[in-house]
This record gives C-alpha cells, structure tokens and sequence, in this order.
C-alpha cells in the first residue's frame, strides 16, 4: 500500500494490493512521463495539452489520459480547458535544474525495475542474482549515466557530514569504489595535509576526475582504474573508505575484500564503512524502513548482496584483524562503522565489541554547510531518543524542500 495513504481510511475502499496496483501504475506513469519530457516542459508554466503534445512530440488523443493519471497521482495539476502544470511535489523533486533533483533516481529506477526485476522469483527460488547488473548498465549508456547522476546527488548532501563526523584521516586516504569522487574531494578540503587514491571502474572514475579537477585537487587525488575486488590497492594507507559498496558483494566476497584492504592500511589505519545497516535504529520513519528492505531485496535480485545487520559486517571486520568498532549515526538512513587495526600504541583488536557514539554528541557538520532536518510532521524526519532528527531518505533527496 502506498505509504502516503491512512490504511484506516482506506481499508473499506480497496484491498491493500489493489492500493499497492495503483502505487505501480503511478511510479510506471511517472517513468514514462519522465521520459517524454514532460516534467520538463512544464518547467517554466502550465501549458495547454495541444503545446504541450506539440512540445513533448506525442499523440494529441493519448497524452491526456497520461496526464490526467499523473492528476490523480499528485504529479500534475489541471485547470480549465486541458491546461496542465507540475504539482508543488514535482516542481520541487523533479527539475533537473537542481542538483538535489529526484529525477536521475526516477529515471534509474524506471529502467531497473522494469527490466531487472523480472527474475525476483527465481533469485529467491536459487539464492543467486538475476542479471549482471554491471554489466546490464554497460549497455545502456542512458541508464548508466543516470546511475552515476544519482549516486553524485547522493554523495553531494553526505560529503560534508561524513567529513564533520568521522575521525581524523591522517595523511593517506584509500577510497575504495568511490569513482563520483566527492567524499575524497570532501575530505581533502577539510584536511589540508590529506592525499587520496581512488580505485573504480573506468567509466565510474571518469565524472571523478573532473570534479577533482574543477576542486583544485588533481595534486593530491589520484585515480586507479580497475575493479576493486582484483585491483592493486597499495599500501600504508592512514584510512580506507568503503562506501555503500559492502551490500554489493556476497559474505564470501565482502570477507576477501575487507582483508584486502586491512593489508593495504598501516598498522594502526582505520577504515570507514558507510552503509545503511538491516538493524535499523530505533524511531527509523516507516518509508526509510520500507526502501530499505525494498533495496536489500533489489540487492539480492540484481547484485547477489543485501543490506547487511551492523554485526555481521563488524564480524568481518574482525576476522580480518580489525577492533575497536565504532557506530555513527548520519542525518540520513546511513550510518557510519569505523574500526582500526591494531598498531605499537594498542594491545590488539577488541573484536566486534561495539562503542556507540552518544546520540546529542555526535559530531555535526558546520551549521552552514548541514542540510537541517524539518520537523517531523513534514514526512522526511522522525524524532529518536535524543531529540535528533532522522530523515526518511538521504539529504541530497530532500534538501530541495528543506531550504
């Protein structure tokens, strides 16, 4: 059932998945207008349905049953005389115009499920993935693009809260799959003694050494191309960061990977795993919880991973000789998990026994530069214990509305 809608006041008019069927059709017709530009040609205004056929290059009959869908799916507006407008909603998450712009995750995911998910039933039957999704956007340059648009917006609203809260890097910096770049240009910026290595694939590194370019930086960050799994990660590095890259791979791979770069950080080095965690914290919103399992669903159909429980990923985080594991909390559903090595000024790793930050201590990114969360009641944010403020879905998706 769409989530927006009150089950109390709608239990008598429908069936939960005839509710579910119409929250389909709304995501599909989204897509499809998406796809037609025509979110995009009524940016500037409302537009009749005849300029607005003209425009899009679509069937003057046909486009009215679209959009009047898309009326009763909160996308469009109409008024007298099939006149047509973008709804307060979609003026504000759908213009590409901005960089905290929903629309490269629309776009993304349009193709995605509609393609990827056709094997969900035999993934769960066989407990392996579907579709080569990394090779699935190889061959398709439009999708790929969109991907990568999507995880620079993502990135963009996190880079400086992971630069306010997590320790001091030291020296050299390991960012393993972190080919948009922008949380080893974030983390450059705030530590000026600070060089960086990137290791990617070819086509992901390529927008990252443009920003590193664009951020003065090509000085200090350099880019390795290759797959991470294979890839020579170097060595004596002060911090590795492995972002949203662990609920990619299987329990067999994460375990060779994260001993991989244990060996390529110094004796005392930490790492940084940014994820959102399958134990989620208490007083997490309902939509956060629910695409949160949507996605580690996604994972398993399309990847072969899923969104891991915090445990499990600090267990392998242990077996490969880290300790001293820490959780984070971030303004959005990701957290942050950092463990170190054990060096000459430590007696060992401690295992998996975890030290949580306080929740009104925990550092904050500078009030200038923080996305702040609305209140609760505006559908992006829940109160946990505390008084802090979680929001529903990552800052660069909600920023639009907030500011």
């Amino acid at each position: 059932m769409p989530l927006y809608l009150d089950p109390e006041q709608l239990r008598e008019q429908a069936p939960g998945p005839h509710l579910d069927l119409i929250g389909t059709m709304a995501f599909r017709a989204a897509g499809a207008a998406q796809r037609l530009g025509v979110f995009d040609a009524l940016l500037d205004g409302p537009l009749p349905v005849t300029e607005l056929a003209a425009r899009t290059g679509t069937d003057e009959g046909t486009l009215p049953v679209l959009l009047d869908a898309l009326v009763s799916f909160g996308y469009l507006d109409r008024a007298p005389g099939q006149v047509y407008a973008n709804s307060p909603m979609t003026a504000g998450s759908l213009d590409r115009r901005s960089p905290w712009s929903y629309a490269p995750a629309l776009a993304f995911w349009h193709d995605l499920l509609g393609e990827l998910w056709d094997g969900l039933e035999e993934s769960v039957r066989t407990g392996r993935p579907g579709a080569d999704f990394y090779g699935w956007l190889e061959s398709r340059p439009r999708t790929l693009r969109e991907f990568q648009t999507m995880l620079d917006g993502m990135a963009t609203g996190l880079a400086p809260l992971v630069a306010a809260t997590a320790p001091d890097p030291g020296r050299r910096l390991l960012d393993v799959g972190g080919g948009h770049a922008r949380y080893s240009i974030a983390l450059c910026e705030a530590h000026p003694g600070l060089t960086a290595t990137i290791v990617d694939l070819p086509k992901a590194l390529e927008g990252g050494r443009a920003r590193v370019e664009q951020a003065g930086l090509a000085g200090r960050v350099r880019t390795v191309a290759g797959d991470v799994t294979e890839a020579d990660l170097g060595s004596g590095h002060d911090t590795a960061l492995l972002f949203n890259l662990c609920h990619g791979f299987d329990g067999p791979d994460n375990r060779a990977l994260l001993k991989r770069v244990a060996a390529a950080l110094r004796p005392g080095g930490t790492v940084l795993v940014l994820e959102s965690f399958a134990d989620l914290p208490e007083g997490t919103p309902l939509a956060a919880e629910a695409f949160t399992r949507a996605f580690s669903l996604n994972l398993a159909v399309t990847q072969g991973g899923r969104i891991y429980a915090f445990d499990e990923i600090a267990g392998w985080l242990a077996e490969a000789g880290f300790g001293r594991i820490e959780r984070r909390a971030l303004d959005g559903p990701s957290e942050l998990l950092i463990a170190r090595l054990p060096g000459a000024d430590t007696a060992g790793p401690s295992g998996t026994e975890t030290v949580r930050a306080p929740e009104t201590d925990r550092p904050r990114a500078p009030e200038t530069d923080r996305p702040r969360a609305p209140e609760a009641d505006a559908g992006h944010a829940h109160t946990i214990a505390g008084g802090a403020a979680r929001a529903v879905l990552p800052v660069a998706w909600t920023r639009e509305e907030i500011r």
